[in-house]
């Protein structure tokens, strides 16, 4: 016997408009992506506006954590004159005028570095024309796709950001502590901060440390065995003893001695923090990438597309890479290819 099947209709080809140019295009309804190939720009037929409603919580989040941090900073720069420059000043006026100058240049640069990372746009794309033929030329929006939170193109370089509301050009990330993207404007700026940072860190946890042992009450050790059989057992109930010591003297410990002690531990555990986020933003600038780039696998975002020394010399706006001075080119391919000629 014959079996009936029901046959379900073809799907029929559809008309729709490219965004970029306004030409209008035959589809076929299993192709909700399609690239136009005279503007080259691509429509996803499927996209969706995101919900906005965590703008404003996002927003109340940032000035929060930009609060914060610009409190840490005034607190370490007053604490800290306030707690070490007596000791300083107390050795010679000279020594005291000199740390004046170092503190007056990393405060400084800090602050302003901190402050041109996060109040500056931090890279809005290009404005281009589009969505009239004949005037956007052909190839003229290749690889673009349409934002639609900012109802405009949107590069392949470029990323939408939910918590600034904008479309960001080498977009890095988006950073709670500054309030701000990281992106092609200020990137620069918030690297430089965050070696200013660093610097002023470290310098702090010395000056700190310098002035409260200075200022450190008597510490009065209990008996301590010393003997010619020194072991572990020994060694052990030293260090005991002598932390004990510490901790008692802390008891008489002034104002002054205490700040001392908070600003060295602060500055140690941010210093550390930082510098593992410097290391591995000048990774990424050293492979042409951005850390979207790295989540994404997506390879270079600036056209680099490999890893060298140049690339920081380009990030930082140097004309010449360094590498060109020295002897020995930090290419290994193109040492590779010199020992062959």
């Amino acid at each position: 016997m014959l079996q009936e099947h029901s046959v379900t209709p073809a799907a029929v080809d559809h008309e729709t408009t490219c965004w970029g140019c306004g030409l209008r295009l035959v589809l076929s309804p299993y192709a909700p992506i399609f690239k136009c190939g005279w503007c080259g720009a691509i429509t996803n037929q499927n996209a969706r506006t995101r919900d906005k409603k965590y703008f404003c919580w996002r927003r109340w989040r940032d000035w929060c954590f930009v609060s914060v941090l610009l409190t840490f900073i005034l607190f370490v720069i007053c604490g800290g004159v306030w707690a070490v420059y007596p000791v300083v000043f107390s050795i010679s006026l000279s020594c005291g005028i000199f740390h004046c100058i170092i503190t007056t240049i990393l405060s400084v640069t800090t602050v302003s570095a901190f402050s041109l990372a996060a109040y500056r746009c931090a890279g809005a794309p290009p404005s281009i024309l589009w969505g009239s033929y004949p005037a956007v030329g052909k190839g003229g929006l290749e690889n673009y796709t349409f934002c639609q939170l900012c109802s405009k193109p949107k590069s392949p370089r470029t990323h939408h950001c939910r918590s600034c509301g904008m479309c960001i050009l080498d977009m890095d990330h988006h950073c709670p502590f500054i309030g701000n993207c990281v992106g092609a404007a200020n990137h620069r700026s918030f690297i430089v901060f965050l070696i200013s940072a660093v610097i002023s860190t470290l310098y702090v946890s010395v000056m700190s440390t310098f002035a409260g042992l200075r200022i450190w009450p008597p510490v009065k050790y209990g008996p301590i065995v010393l003997s010619h059989a020194f072991n572990s057992d020994t060694a052990f109930r030293t260090m005991k003893e002598i932390v004990y010591a510490f901790m008692r003297s802390t008891e008489f410990l002034s104002t002054r001695g205490l700040i001392l002690v908070y600003l060295f531990v602060s500055g140690v555990s941010v210093g550390v923090g930082i510098s593992v986020l410097v290391w591995q933003q000048l990774c990424y600038i050293y492979e042409g990438k951005t850390y979207l780039d790295h989540l994404s696998l997506q390879g270079s975002s600036n056209g680099i597309g490999q890893s060298d020394f140049r690339n920081i010399s380009r990030f930082f706006g140097f004309s010449y890479s360094a590498s060109r001075y020295l002897p020995i080119s930090f290419n290994p391919r193109k040492n590779h290819e010199k020992r062959n000629l």
